[in-house]
């Protein structure tokens, strides 16, 4: 089986590329956004064309939220009908579509993890535009797979952000700062390992529809944050605060953790634990040992 995977040098796309290539059980064609543009039906179709793949991850994405909410046209252009144009592409060649969602298509209201029946109402321009996408992409392509992710962390960052949300606690701790951190919106981190070999199997087994790939179970970015102080041996203060000690332009849910029941029936195994996710992590990085 032949795997192209648009946006493989980011977080998700480098670990997508990894894992699929050191399983021995598909060739994978990682495509850059030097190699292949999204936003142009033209661009997609001679990039998938020449390759020819049997499925297709498209991790691509305008993902950062205060850019998407100054620019909702581009986040459209890159979200929506780069979506669009992937699975359309996909259709006329016959291959398997994953697109790559997010939590941020809730609202949090439910205050419970979110199932893949529950109805979508997203807050930001982000959150349109990647739901958009999942609307596009299962009507362009209908046995496609929505894949939602969240609070992702992976050993390459996001490129647009400079890092991760782990690395940029550890920097502040290591630099003996003491930590506030906010302890108000539970969510569920995925490790971009994680969630790559989870998708691996998702290939195979072509399943259509929605499926929430995060680690489990909830927790919020305070506790995540204390784990990975507790995990590092770092002698720091770790305070909670409500999100509101960080103003942002951007409405973001306030309870957006995912529930992995439906994945778990998917792969016949659930995703681990966050805390073991995020030691192995911790080791992958050279944190700990």
């Amino acid at each position: 089986m032949k795997v192209a995977v648009t946006g493989s040098t980011g977080q998700l796309g480098t670990d997508v590329v990894q894992v699929f290539r050191e399983s021995g059980r598909v060739e994978v064609v990682p495509l850059t956004h030097e190699q292949i543009e999204i936003a142009s039906l033209e661009s997609v179709r001679a990039a998938l064309t020449a390759c020819k793949p049997d499925a297709v991850i498209n991790s691509a994405a305008f993902h950062q939220v205060d850019k998407c909410e100054d620019d909702p046209e581009q986040a459209f252009k890159v979200n929506a009908m780069g979506a669009w144009n992937v699975a359309r592409v996909c259709s006329e060649i016959g291959a398997y579509c994953v697109y790559i969602s997010t939590d941020y298509v809730f609202d949090g209201a439910k205050q419970l993890p979110y199932d893949e029946a529950d109805a979508p109402m997203p807050l930001s321009a982000y959150g349109v535009s990647k739901l958009s996408g999942e609307y596009l992409t299962r009507s362009a392509a209908p046995g496609s797979l929505v894949a939602r992710i969240a609070s992702v962390f992976g050993k390459s960052g996001a490129r647009g952000k400079g890092g991760n949300f782990i690395e940029a606690i550890l920097k502040k701790a290591k630099a003996g700062e003491n930590l506030k951190v906010v302890n108000d919106t539970p969510m569920t981190p995925t490790y971009t390992m994680d969630a790559a070999l989870a998708l691996l199997d998702l290939i195979h087994k072509r399943p259509a529809g929605i499926l929430h790939v995060t680690n489990q179970p909830a927790c919020t970015w305070f506790e995540f944050a204390r784990k990975a102080v507790e995990l590092c041996g770092l002698k720091v203060d770790c305070t909670p605060v409500t999100s509101d000690a960080f103003p942002s332009k951007v409405r973001r849910p306030t309870y957006s953790a995912l529930s992995g029941r439906r994945l778990a029936e998917a792969l016949s195994r659930p995703m681990r634990p966050w805390p073991e996710a995020l030691r192995a992590y911790l080791v992958e990085k050279g944190h700990i040992s």
